[in-house]
């Protein structure tokens, strides 16, 4: 079976359910993305994605007891499911082989 194709937020997405493991819940992961990409996407941009991915079968999501304060919501941590590492994968093998060659014509900036 083909992996389902993803948009760029999708992967960075993906790849933070991954780095976060068990703390993989929607503002964890908002934080995440924000650090890694100097960008603070929207609350409703992350949830829609973690939806997305969750609908394409690469995450699933779990809700937590409510927090213990008053008023306390659930929030839903995700997981990442065999074909979503199947998903990492991929991404990385295309990304290698679409980079292959290209450290010879530009030279890496300092991190």
């Amino acid at each position: 079976m083909a992996s389902p194709s993803l948009g760029t937020l999708e992967l960075a997405a993906l790849i933070a359910v991954a780095r976060l493991g068990g703390v993989a819940y929607g503002l964890a992961v908002r934080r995440d993305l924000a650090d890694r990409t100097g960008h603070d996407h929207s609350v409703g941009a992350v949830y829609t994605t973690l939806q997305r991915l969750e609908d394409k079968g690469l995450v699933t999501s779990r809700p937590s007891e409510p927090l213990p304060v008053r008023g306390g919501r659930s929030r839903h941590h995700y997981t990442l499911t065999a074909a979503g590492k199947r998903a990492l994968r991929n991404a990385e093998r295309h990304a290698t082989s679409v980079w292959a060659g290209i450290g010879t014509i530009i030279s890496p900036r300092p991190v």
